[in-house]
């Protein structure tokens, strides 16, 4: 595939998504680049923010299988996987398959969910696969998961473990529309039916093969030298901020290298700018590092201390 034609898919997708979700320009492109780079991404807002709705509208233009769950405090591992059932006619076990068995999977509310529930995903979001009493079941090479969280209110809510969220390659804090844009959500939410009936207007843009074909196009794009080691400066430097009291992955820096080509084919390039990686730093780390003590303390916020790292570390010319 073309860089021209991922772009123009790109284009459409936007295009379909726009049809149900006024604003969040740039939640959008962040999930077109976690999308074409194969990546897991969590969003976090507060209530109201159309987190879910964006989910649902993306996955709506995509012709990939489909699954949804709404994590709630009660929800066993089970409920996720699946499980192996006794059959009495034939006896024998047979696999009744939990929502995890599709290609793309919104977990809506994920922190609202026990860690034992959450850990359900690990082997999912890492190798796109789950295992079942000793049998390995793979769940496609398409396998993505969205995750929306809340971040106000903390009644009922369960931390994601830290292994869990080092397998998201972005997060993203969605924040308010702009003023022209609130003022066109609320005149939308004059005609009920409209507001009810908002997704059904989104086509199937991009299916399995094309999918595949932009991945091809994307891991063939140039990394070179010097943008590789201003990546491992930056991973790096996670780890020496005093701020910090935990660094980046190396995972991070693998992760942020293919969003980084992702990013470059998006903007019709065959090649990574280190505006590129500056771009998407914040969104690959905030959610990898935690600030230290001192620094909470302090009043500092991970956002801030990245930017920082950004600024220090000189750029490749």
């Amino acid at each position: 595939m073309l860089i021209s034609d991922i772009q123009s898919l790109a284009g459409t997708l936007r295009a379909e998504i726009g049809k149900a979700v006024i604003g969040q320009t740039d939640t959008v492109d962040l999930m077109l680049t976690a999308l074409f780079s194969g990546g897991h991404i969590l969003l976090e807002g507060p209530p109201g923010t159309a987190k879910t709705l964006l989910a649902r509208a993306f996955c709506r233009a995509l012709s990939l299988r489909f699954g949804r769950i709404q994590f709630t405090p009660d929800m066993l591992p089970g409920d996720v996987l699946g499980s192996n059932l006794f059959n009495f006619q034939t006896s024998s076990f047979s696999l009744s398959k939990g929502p995890i068995f599709c290609d793309l999977l919104l977990a809506d509310e994920i922190n609202r969910t026990p860690p034992k529930t959450q850990a359900a995903l690990l082997e999912a979001m890492q190798e796109r696969a789950v295992t079942l009493d000793g049998v390995r079941h793979d769940l496609g090479a398409h396998f993505t998961v969205i995750a929306t969280q809340n971040p106000i209110e903390q009644q009922g809510t369960y931390p994601l473990p830290e292994a869990q969220l080092d397998r998201f390659l972005f997060k993203h804090v969605l924040g308010y529309p702009s003023l022209e844009e609130e003022r066109r959500i609320v005149e939308g939410a004059g005609n009920a039916q409209a507001t009810d009936n908002v997704l059904d207007n989104i086509r199937q843009v991009v299916d399995g093969p094309a999918l595949d074909a932009a991945l091809a196009t994307v891991a063939g794009v140039r990394l070179n030298e010097a943008n590789r080691d201003y990546i491992v400066a930056l991973i790096r430097a996670t780890r020496e901020a005093p701020q910090l009291s935990v660094g980046a992955s190396p995972r991070a820096g693998a992760l942020l290298a293919r969003a980084a080509r992702a990013r470059a084919v998006l903007d019709g390039r065959d090649y990574v700018l280190p505006d590129d990686i500056k771009a998407l730093y914040p969104p690959c780390m905030r959610h990898r590092v935690l600030l230290s003590p001192a620094a909470e303390i302090e009043g500092e916020s991970v956002d801030l201390v990245l930017q920082r790292l950004l600024e220090r570390i000189e750029i490749p010319r």
